[in-house]
């Protein structure tokens, strides 16, 4: 089972995503780690990616999920995933990933973007994200409120998880 940990910046995925492979003892991809450096330099000029800048990291992440898959091996992604067409690329068959939204108010996202200045990640392209994101439709994905704790967070995607 992959389960992948979605939304804009700032939703806590790469927090939530660590503790929750933690918790289940499986390896964890924070899908920023694996963008090409061209990506990463974009983002650090405040420029949005495009969907052509995209897809080469997208494959990269559906490498890692179809490696696991073939070992039978659980693996907990973090990664935005804005657009639907993305997440049906990460998981083209719709049965080998389950998907955990991660929700929160444009101001709550701006304000962690602003606390993290270091990032490449800049507060002045939350309004792209924002415009690119296709929230899932009910019963594609766990919708989690990131107001609350990320230990309160990884506590209810466990009981979804069962």
């Amino acid at each position: 089972m992959t389960l992948i940990l979605f939304g804009p910046a700032a939703t806590g995925k790469s927090t939530i995503g660590a503790l929750l492979a933690a918790r289940l003892c499986c390896p964890f991809l924070d899908a920023d780690d694996v963008h090409p450096a061209a990506n990463i330099e974009k983002m650090s000029r405040g420029e949005p990616l495009t969907d052509a800048d995209r897809w080469p990291w997208l494959d990269r992440i559906r490498a890692r999920i179809v490696e696991a898959d073939s070992r039978r091996e659980c693996l907990v992604v973090a990664c935005s995933a804005l657009k639907r067409v993305y997440r049906q690329k990460l998981d083209p068959e719709g049965k080998s990933v389950r998907w955990v939204y991660l929700k929160g108010s444009r101001a709550l996202l701006e304000q962690r973007l602003l606390a993290r200045p270091s990032h490449f990640m800049k507060a002045s392209m939350l309004d792209s994200q924002l415009a690119a994101l296709e929230e899932p439709r009910p019963g594609e994905a766990l919708f989690v409120d990131i107001a609350s704790a990320p230990s309160e967070i990884v506590a209810e995607i466990l009981r979804w998880l069962g």
